[in-house]
Protein backbone atom coordinates (compact mmCIF):
# COMPACT_ATOMS: atom_id res chain seq x y z
CA UNK A 1 0.00 0.00 0.00
CA UNK A 2 1.52 3.22 -1.07
CA UNK A 3 2.10 5.96 1.84
CA UNK A 4 -0.34 8.68 2.30
CA UNK A 5 0.57 12.17 1.41
CA UNK A 6 2.28 14.09 4.13
CA UNK A 7 0.54 17.12 4.69
CA UNK A 8 1.57 20.35 7.16
CA UNK A 9 -0.24 21.67 9.78
CA UNK A 10 1.26 24.91 10.57
CA UNK A 11 0.44 26.01 14.34
CA UNK A 12 -0.62 29.68 15.14
CA UNK A 13 0.65 29.12 18.99
CA UNK A 14 3.83 30.37 17.52
CA UNK A 15 2.65 32.91 14.98
CA UNK A 16 3.18 36.59 15.40
CA UNK A 17 -0.24 37.74 16.70
CA UNK A 18 -0.26 41.18 15.44
CA UNK A 19 0.50 39.93 12.25
CA UNK A 20 -1.77 36.89 12.62
CA UNK A 21 -4.15 37.25 9.33
CA UNK A 22 -0.85 37.98 7.26
CA UNK A 23 1.14 34.57 8.48
CA UNK A 24 -2.13 31.97 7.99
CA UNK A 25 -2.48 34.08 4.36
CA UNK A 26 1.75 33.46 3.55
CA UNK A 27 1.11 29.46 5.06
CA UNK A 28 -1.89 29.14 2.65
CA UNK A 29 -0.32 30.46 -0.43
CA UNK A 30 3.07 28.77 0.74
CA UNK A 31 0.91 25.21 0.44
CA UNK A 32 -0.66 24.75 3.76
CA UNK A 33 -2.74 21.87 4.39
CA UNK A 34 -4.87 22.71 7.01
CA UNK A 35 -4.22 25.53 10.37
CA UNK A 36 -3.71 24.28 13.49
CA UNK A 37 -5.16 25.69 16.27
CA UNK A 38 -4.20 25.41 20.06
CA UNK A 39 -6.83 26.19 22.56
CA UNK A 40 -5.34 26.05 26.08
CA UNK A 41 -7.60 26.78 29.33
CA UNK A 42 -4.89 26.96 32.02
CA UNK A 43 -6.39 23.97 33.94
CA UNK A 44 -5.92 21.14 31.37
CA UNK A 45 -2.76 22.23 30.35
CA UNK A 46 -0.76 25.59 32.69
CA UNK A 47 -1.06 27.74 29.80
CA UNK A 48 -4.25 29.95 28.66
CA UNK A 49 -4.29 30.77 24.59
CA UNK A 50 -7.19 31.58 22.66
CA UNK A 51 -10.60 31.50 22.14
CA UNK A 52 -13.52 31.86 19.80
CA UNK A 53 -13.09 34.93 18.52
CA UNK A 54 -9.90 34.04 17.04
CA UNK A 55 -11.66 31.20 15.16
CA UNK A 56 -14.10 33.09 13.81
CA UNK A 57 -11.45 35.57 12.81
CA UNK A 58 -9.08 33.41 11.29
CA UNK A 59 -12.60 31.86 9.51
CA UNK A 60 -12.60 35.28 7.57
CA UNK A 61 -9.05 35.04 6.53
CA UNK A 62 -8.21 31.86 4.91
CA UNK A 63 -10.07 29.23 3.22
CA UNK A 64 -8.21 26.18 4.42
CA UNK A 65 -9.76 23.62 7.28
CA UNK A 66 -9.40 24.91 11.02
CA UNK A 67 -7.73 22.18 13.04
CA UNK A 68 -8.49 23.11 17.05
CA UNK A 69 -6.82 21.00 19.57
CA UNK A 70 -8.54 20.93 22.61
CA UNK A 71 -6.30 21.14 25.34
CA UNK A 72 -9.23 22.06 27.66
CA UNK A 73 -10.57 20.20 30.74
CA UNK A 74 -14.32 20.22 29.40
CA UNK A 75 -14.03 20.04 26.06
CA UNK A 76 -17.90 19.22 25.28
CA UNK A 77 -18.99 22.88 26.47
CA UNK A 78 -17.44 24.21 24.07
CA UNK A 79 -18.24 22.50 20.91
CA UNK A 80 -21.01 24.43 20.16
CA UNK A 81 -19.37 27.79 20.30
CA UNK A 82 -16.10 26.58 18.01
CA UNK A 83 -18.38 25.43 15.43
CA UNK A 84 -20.24 28.33 15.06
CA UNK A 85 -17.01 30.42 14.89
CA UNK A 86 -16.06 28.37 11.94
CA UNK A 87 -13.58 25.17 13.30
CA UNK A 88 -13.93 22.31 10.29
CA UNK A 89 -12.15 19.80 13.02
CA UNK A 90 -11.54 19.08 16.66
CA UNK A 91 -8.98 16.95 18.76
CA UNK A 92 -9.58 15.77 22.02
CA UNK A 93 -7.57 14.52 24.48
CA UNK A 94 -8.05 10.78 25.85
CA UNK A 95 -6.39 11.84 29.37
CA UNK A 96 -8.74 13.16 31.76
CA UNK A 97 -12.26 12.66 29.59
CA UNK A 98 -14.20 10.53 31.47
CA UNK A 99 -16.71 9.68 28.43
CA UNK A 100 -14.67 10.26 25.24
CA UNK A 101 -17.09 8.38 23.05
CA UNK A 102 -19.51 10.99 23.82
CA UNK A 103 -17.38 13.63 23.21
CA UNK A 104 -16.08 12.12 19.95
CA UNK A 105 -19.94 11.59 18.34
CA UNK A 106 -20.92 14.82 19.87
CA UNK A 107 -18.19 16.59 17.10
CA UNK A 108 -19.57 14.13 14.66
CA UNK A 109 -22.82 15.21 15.07
CA UNK A 110 -21.94 18.52 14.37
CA UNK A 111 -20.72 17.13 10.88
CA UNK A 112 -17.12 18.05 11.79
CA UNK A 113 -13.76 15.54 11.78
CA UNK A 114 -13.28 14.14 15.21
CA UNK A 115 -9.92 13.50 16.32
CA UNK A 116 -8.09 12.02 19.66
CA UNK A 117 -4.70 13.22 20.96
CA UNK A 118 -2.59 11.25 23.58
CA UNK A 119 0.23 12.52 25.36
CA UNK A 120 4.21 11.24 25.54
CA UNK A 121 3.37 9.28 28.70
CA UNK A 122 0.16 7.70 27.73
CA UNK A 123 0.49 4.16 26.07
CA UNK A 124 -0.69 3.76 22.49
CA UNK A 125 -3.27 0.65 23.64
CA UNK A 126 -5.50 3.49 25.01
CA UNK A 127 -6.55 3.97 21.62
CA UNK A 128 -7.81 0.16 20.76
CA UNK A 129 -11.66 0.86 21.21
CA UNK A 130 -12.19 4.58 20.39
CA UNK A 131 -9.86 4.28 16.94
CA UNK A 132 -12.85 2.75 15.01
CA UNK A 133 -14.52 6.10 15.73
CA UNK A 134 -12.40 8.43 14.75
CA UNK A 135 -10.86 10.33 12.03
CA UNK A 136 -7.12 11.10 12.98
CA UNK A 137 -5.12 10.47 16.31
CA UNK A 138 -2.95 12.72 17.37
CA UNK A 139 0.26 11.79 19.28
CA UNK A 140 2.04 14.60 21.43
CA UNK A 141 5.79 14.45 20.74
CA UNK A 142 5.76 17.11 23.63
CA UNK A 143 4.29 17.70 26.64
CA UNK A 144 0.82 20.10 25.37
CA UNK A 145 0.58 23.56 27.32
CA UNK A 146 3.86 25.40 25.50
CA UNK A 147 5.20 25.78 22.17
CA UNK A 148 9.17 26.08 21.35
CA UNK A 149 9.87 22.69 22.96
CA UNK A 150 12.27 19.91 21.81
CA UNK A 151 11.04 17.01 20.62
CA UNK A 152 10.85 13.82 22.44
CA UNK A 153 12.39 10.96 20.31
CA UNK A 154 11.15 8.42 23.08
CA UNK A 155 7.44 8.87 21.03
CA UNK A 156 8.92 7.40 17.78
CA UNK A 157 7.95 3.57 18.87
CA UNK A 158 4.05 5.14 20.05
CA UNK A 159 3.96 6.68 16.42
CA UNK A 160 4.98 2.92 14.76
CA UNK A 161 2.52 1.49 17.03
CA UNK A 162 -0.44 3.67 16.44
CA UNK A 163 0.62 3.57 12.48
CA UNK A 164 0.06 -0.28 12.83
CA UNK A 165 -3.02 -0.20 14.61
CA UNK A 166 -4.58 2.26 11.98
CA UNK A 167 -3.13 -0.06 9.05
CA UNK A 168 -4.22 -3.63 11.01
CA UNK A 169 -8.08 -1.87 11.36
CA UNK A 170 -7.84 -1.17 7.81
CA UNK A 171 -9.02 2.59 9.06
CA UNK A 172 -8.33 5.39 6.87
CA UNK A 173 -7.29 7.79 9.47
CA UNK A 174 -5.18 10.63 9.53
CA UNK A 175 -1.98 9.73 12.11
CA UNK A 176 -0.76 13.26 13.29
CA UNK A 177 2.29 14.63 15.65
CA UNK A 178 2.45 17.56 17.14
CA UNK A 179 5.86 19.35 18.85
CA UNK A 180 9.51 20.08 18.31
CA UNK A 181 8.79 19.55 14.29
CA UNK A 182 11.37 20.59 12.28
CA UNK A 183 13.83 19.90 9.42
CA UNK A 184 15.73 17.39 11.52
CA UNK A 185 12.43 15.34 13.15
CA UNK A 186 10.22 15.75 10.39
CA UNK A 187 11.89 13.02 8.65
CA UNK A 188 11.57 10.60 11.35
CA UNK A 189 7.92 10.99 12.45
CA UNK A 190 7.01 10.65 8.44
CA UNK A 191 9.35 6.98 8.36
CA UNK A 192 7.80 6.06 11.96
CA UNK A 193 4.24 6.57 9.88
CA UNK A 194 2.90 10.24 10.44
CA UNK A 195 1.13 11.84 7.86
CA UNK A 196 0.15 14.99 9.44
CA UNK A 197 2.54 17.50 11.15
CA UNK A 198 2.11 19.57 13.35
CA UNK A 199 5.06 22.63 13.14
CA UNK A 200 4.75 26.19 14.88
CA UNK A 201 8.45 28.17 15.48
CA UNK A 202 9.64 26.33 12.62
CA UNK A 203 7.45 28.06 10.68
CA UNK A 204 6.33 31.00 12.03
CA UNK A 205 9.70 31.67 13.16
CA UNK A 206 11.90 31.06 10.10
CA UNK A 207 13.83 34.85 9.34
CA UNK A 208 13.60 33.97 5.85
CA UNK A 209 9.66 34.13 6.25
CA UNK A 210 6.76 31.43 6.25
CA UNK A 211 7.19 30.36 2.49
CA UNK A 212 10.65 29.59 2.84
CA UNK A 213 10.41 27.31 6.09
CA UNK A 214 7.20 25.28 5.04
CA UNK A 215 9.73 24.71 1.53
CA UNK A 216 12.78 23.36 4.12
CA UNK A 217 10.28 20.81 5.81
CA UNK A 218 8.56 19.42 2.52
CA UNK A 219 12.35 19.44 1.09
CA UNK A 220 13.94 16.91 4.32
CA UNK A 221 10.87 15.10 4.16
CA UNK A 222 10.86 14.11 0.23
CA UNK A 223 14.65 14.15 0.67
CA UNK A 224 15.10 11.78 3.55
CA UNK A 225 11.89 9.55 1.53
CA UNK A 226 14.48 9.60 -1.56
CA UNK A 227 11.45 9.94 -3.77
CA UNK A 228 11.92 10.62 -7.63
CA UNK A 229 9.75 13.47 -7.98
CA UNK A 230 11.05 15.62 -5.25
CA UNK A 231 11.77 18.95 -7.10
CA UNK A 232 8.24 18.42 -8.54
CA UNK A 233 6.88 18.87 -4.76
CA UNK A 234 9.04 22.22 -3.62
CA UNK A 235 8.36 23.61 -6.51
CA UNK A 236 4.02 22.87 -5.87
CA UNK A 237 4.32 23.79 -2.05
CA UNK A 238 6.91 26.81 -2.38
CA UNK A 239 5.29 27.65 -5.84
CA UNK A 240 8.63 28.84 -7.23
CA UNK A 241 12.01 26.75 -8.18
CA UNK A 242 14.40 25.37 -6.04
CA UNK A 243 17.99 24.09 -6.09
CA UNK A 244 18.65 20.74 -3.90
CA UNK A 245 17.82 19.78 -1.05
CA UNK A 246 21.81 19.40 0.25
CA UNK A 247 21.99 23.59 0.23
CA UNK A 248 19.53 23.79 2.92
Amino acid sequence: MDKPAVKLAPSILAADFARLGEQVAAAEQAGADRIHVDIMDGHFVPNISMGAPIVQSLRRVTRLPLELHLMIAYPDFFLEQFTEAGSDAFLVHWEGNNNLHRTVHRVKALGKRAGVAINPATPAVVLEEILPDVDQVLVMTVNPGFGHQPFIHTTLPKVRRVRQMIAQSKLGCDLEVDGGIDAATAPLVVAAGANVLVAGSSIFNERQGVAAAMQRLRATIAYAAGGPHWRATLCRSARRPVQSPMVL
